[in-house]
């Protein structure tokens, strides 16, 4: 475990915030059939354990965006059609909303039905770009937040529970 981390948010209500945002997805998407896209690497970890409470049919797709001095750039892009598609993005965290906001604009060039935003936790307080999650588990403050997906210098993510590190 990494050093100077203290419980934030168990396993348990993880599973429930997810079982929660599961209902009123699959409310919301039943008779849609949904393309979920899921940017590498950190939720997929969230992404596993929603799909378990989704009860429709979908797509899935996973792309890998990075920042480099700044900038939001495609690693590795969508590869299923997103036109005429309801898309739903699905992170683990939305922070200052840079990376969600680039995918989002970015497929919306593709001319989808529709495109909102699911996140296990967020962060508004944090955001610079003008972005909406449509769809939260949990609002959270100005914390750095380890484990179920999240990392720090790529170490933690592995962690059943969520952790943050001491003030």
């Amino acid at each position: 475990m990494l050093k100077g981390l203290v419980p934030f948010i168990k396993e348990e209500e993880i599973q429930s915030l997810c079982r929660q945002m599961g209902e009123h997805l699959t409310a919301d998407y039943a008779k849609l059939e949904p393309l979920l896209i899921s940017p590498l690497k950190g939720s997929i970890f969230f992404l596993n354990q929603l799909v378990k409470h989704l009860d429709f049919k979908m797509h899935i797709d996973l792309v890998s965006i990075v920042k480099v001095e700044g900038h939001c750039h495609i690693r590795r892009d969508v590869s299923l059609p997103v036109e005429g598609k309801h898309v739903l993005i699905v992170e683990e965290i939305v922070d200052t909303g840079k990376k969600t906001h680039f995918l989002k604009e970015r497929l919306l060039l593709a001319n989808p039905a529709s495109v909102k935003v699911a996140t296990l936790l967020n962060k508004n307080s944090r955001r610079i770009v003008p972005l909406q999650c449509d769809y939260i588990g949990k609002e959270i403050d100005d914390r750095f937040v380890v484990g179920f997906g999240m990392d720090a210098d790529e170490l933690g993510r592995n962690y059943k529970d969520i952790y943050m590190f001491a003030q």
